[in-house]
């Protein structure tokens, strides 16, 4: 995966502009499980595009293009993957998974080291494309360069992983109801899941 980001970096960076209105609407959805205050983590920081704009302080990726965007736009930045966080033990508050899950190599893992390193009690965000929406089959079918060997998960399947990593008080947002190259205006987020193609899933460390 970290040569398809490398090497087509601009394109995906680009995504964002040409896709304003669903990155505007993902973004909402976002910070309404966001903490306003705290030391927070972005686990697949890429170009810095929702860290920079939800102000999480630090990021990780394991592209080296990208990381340089990302550190332009203001995030401090490491080089590394969620399956390896390179951080001690309970140094974040939080810490935020968006899109990324699907691309990682084991999921599980990524969730338990995302654990290990929050603090007690500390939040975890993740956002992802249902696979069971409308959204998620279309990304399947598409096969683009980024997603074709992406692996999505439905709702429920994320739902379960982060119970099994420790984490509970399971609280969910959507948006996304139309493809994003047709989105011409901001979605609002809405509580729980069934109808957005980007889900927003926060919980607690137990």
């Amino acid at each position: 995966m970290s040569n398809i980001f490398n090497k087509h970096y601009k394109k995906y960076d680009a995504w964002y502009d040409k896709h304003k209105f669903a990155f505007l609407s993902e973004l909402s959805a976002i910070k309404k499980a966001i903490p306003s205050s705290g030391y927070g983590l972005e686990i697949g920081v890429g170009t810095g595009r929702f860290a920079s704009a939800l102000r999480i302080s630090t990021g990780i990726d394991i592209s080296e293009k990208m990381l340089a965007i990302a550190r332009r736009r203001g995030v401090s930045v490491r080089r590394g993957c969620g399956e390896k966080i390179p951080f001690p033990d309970s140094s974040f508050g939080y810490v935020a998974i968006i899109i990324t899950l699907c691309f990682v190599k084991d999921a599980k893992k990524v969730l338990k080291e995302s654990a290990r390193v929050l603090k007690k009690k500390g939040k975890i965000i993740i956002g992802i494309i249902d696979k069971m929406s409308f959204l998620g089959k279309a990304y399947q079918s598409k096969k683009s360069i980024f997603y074709k060997n992406a692996k999505f998960f439905s709702v429920n399947k994320a739902a379960g992983m982060l119970k099994k990593a420790g984490f509970s008080q399971l609280r969910y947002y959507q948006t996304i109801s139309i493809l994003p190259g047709e989105m011409r205006k901001l979605e609002k987020p809405r509580k729980g899941f069934g109808r957005g193609g980007f889900v927003v899933i926060s919980a607690i460390k137990r």
